[in-house]
């Protein structure tokens, strides 16, 4: 995988935060935002994830999913939504 140059204009003050913000962290300004981005992104995958699955065993609607038996538990452990 490469990489790209993503250019940002940003408010001087938000700058001086993320200064602070990767100096705690002992990173650079650009390290902390990439990971940051990274993190969020990972987040809303993962929360899509968990969406889906909650879709699928019929969790959302408080009602147990068609494939299920009604004489099942409700609180049988749950797959992972994929994540390992």
């Amino acid at each position: 995988m490469g990489s790209t140059v993503l250019s940002l204009r940003i408010d001087g003050e938000l700058l001086d935060r993320l200064r602070s913000h990767a100096a705690k962290r002992g990173m650079s300004v650009q390290d902390y935002v990439v990971r940051t981005l990274i993190r969020e992104d990972f987040d809303e995958r993962f929360k899509t994830a968990v969406d889906e699955t909650e879709r699928f065993y019929g969790e959302g609607d408080g009602e147990p999913a068609a494939e299920v038996a009604a004489d099942t538990p409700r609180d049988h452990v749950r797959p992972s939504a994929g994540i390992a």
